[in-house]
């Protein structure tokens, strides 16, 4: 098939084959499943617009396959249930063709090179690449394999939330839930396919109720009808001068008034209930294509209680504790000491700086912590791969581009990351220090906590390794207990 043609058959969402594939009214061509799936944030709208040319309808326009159906007049069946995006697969091309490229066959674990039929050819007939370790084409060679040991990174780590490799699993996993990456994978897909189902029927119960009520609310628009006086039914019928017609008319307006207060209650709370509903959205990746759904909330936290959706438990790593810091209340305290503590010498324990990092990684959506503090601080968030060793920017909380930080102290506060400092004059002071991470959205902020939690900065940026909260310690800080808030749409 001519590369043309390939083409016409590519989904512009998922930028994959297209799969049982439908064509909506402005003529443009989808998979089944994905366009269902970018309409369904259109439905409080109430009005669908096409991914490709931005057209628009009202209402929704009915999805059917693009199948012949000769000889059999059944109607088409049901949308099926939500399933996670299939991997995209793309073809990946020889490094080593000039000019026009060729298809690459094999991919090499040593050389992290991918050779087509006619490059390949040394690895099988020279002794020289005996001991090189050839696999099938895939792309992206460098992000599969490990950057610390240069092997394939074939195992997941449950513990760490991380892709490791067999050699990962004698020190820094040792002891670790670790399962096979493909199986880790399937987890993931069949736990993704329970939740879509379930907040895919959440929605049609939402929107039900919806059209029920506005139903409800036509009708009690014919209401003032009830206020005009009758037709005569029969002719030359006399009616007392005296009678009127205002009481029941007084009556009936109230009834009226009183049912568009109810109607406007509840249509405000099952606006508030859809609101605070969770759905999944389609977030693009690089190159314009779309990840799987991801479980996303619509509106940006505002109120302390707002932010506690979000609170996660945290509990410092001793591993990474600065010689001259003592751990109490369950490792949720850290104090200085200002003498030398003995513990076992470890890679991860930061020996230039008083720094410690928590246990538990913080990734995936969004998070929320606390923690109050005395003397000087700073609290932020760093990659795993900071250094730990040396007093240098390197291993300084938000003095390099693997951490970001927020300094605190009696004077003020400032702002860290890459050796760039910011000062912060006239943010509101405070012992209690809230961190919101939105590692989806590439932020990360710090409030000065109260019911109206005021920012005191925020950074932007793109987030590319599992994340930890990271600390420096003057005095004490103490790791605030926390209970989520759960709301009415759980």
């Amino acid at each position: 098939m001519a590369e043309s043609e390939y083409l016409d058959y590519t989904c512009p969402l998922c930028a994959d084959t297209q799969r049982d594939p439908v064509t909506i009214p402005c003529g443009d061509t989808f998979c089944l499943e994905c366009i269902k799936i970018y309409w369904d944030h259109s439905d409080h709208l109430g009005v669908y617009s096409c991914p490709q040319c931005q057209a628009t309808f009202t209402p929704r326009p009915i999805l059917r396959r693009n199948v012949p159906n000769v000889g059999n007049p059944e109607p088409c069946p049901p949308f099926r249930e939500l399933t996670p995006f299939p991997y995209i697969k793309r073809d990946t091309l020889c490094d080593f063709c000039t000019g026009r490229r060729s298809r690459a066959v094999k991919s090499c674990l040593m050389c992290l090179a991918s050779y087509c039929e006619t490059h390949i050819k040394p690895h099988y007939e020279s002794a020289t690449f005996k001991r090189h370790k050839l696999v099938d084409e895939t792309g992206h060679l460098d992000r599969k394999i490990c950057p610390q040991h240069e092997k394939g990174l074939e195992l997941f780590c449950r513990s760490d939330q991380m892709c490791i490799c067999v050699l990962c699993t004698v020190r820094e996993h040792r002891s670790h839930n670790i399962v096979s990456a493909d199986d880790e994978r399937a987890e993931k897909q069949k736990a993704l396919v329970v939740t879509q189902t379930e907040v895919q029927h959440v929605i049609q119960d939402r929107m039900k109720e919806l059209q029920e009520l506005t139903h409800n609310v036509d009708v009690l628009k014919n209401f003032p009808t009830l206020s005009v006086a009758p037709e005569p039914m029969v002719p030359k019928v006399l009616i007392n001068p005296e009678f009127s017609f205002s009481e029941i008319t007084k009556t009936v307006s109230d009834m009226k008034e009183h049912l568009d207060d109810i109607c406007k209650k509840e249509l405000g709370n099952i606006s508030k209930r859809v609101s605070d509903t969770s759905v999944f959205v389609l977030i693009p990746r690089s190159g314009g294509r779309l990840n799987a759904p991801v479980r996303a909330d619509l509106q940006e936290p505002k109120t302390r209680l707002d932010f506690l959706r979000y609170s996660c438990k945290l509990t410092f790593d001793p591993n990474t504790a600065y010689k001259e810091l003592v751990l109490s209340d369950g490792n949720r305290q850290v104090t200085r000491k200002r003498t030398t503590q003995f513990y076992p010498d470890h890679p991860e324990r930061f020996d230039g700086f008083c720094q410690i990092l928590c246990k538990e990684p913080v990734s995936g959506l969004r998070h929320y912590w606390e923690a109050e503090w005395s003397g000087e601080f700073s609290i932020g968030i760093a990659y795993k791969s900071i250094s730990r060793k040396g007093k240098n920017s390197n291993s300084l909380l938000g003095y390099n581009d693997k951490s970001w930080s927020l300094l605190c102290s009696d004077s003020g506060y400032s702002a860290w990351h890459n050796k760039m400092d910011k000062d912060l004059p006239g943010a509101v002071r405070a012992s209690r220090i809230g961190v919101y991470l939105d590692y989806a959205g590439g932020s990360v902020s710090f409030y000065a906590v109260s019911q109206t939690m005021d920012v005191i900065h925020k950074f932007q940026t793109k987030f590319t390794e599992p994340l930890y909260a990271g600390f420096g310690v003057g005095s004490s800080v103490t790791l605030c207990m926390l209970e989520k808030n759960y709301r009415t749409s759980h």
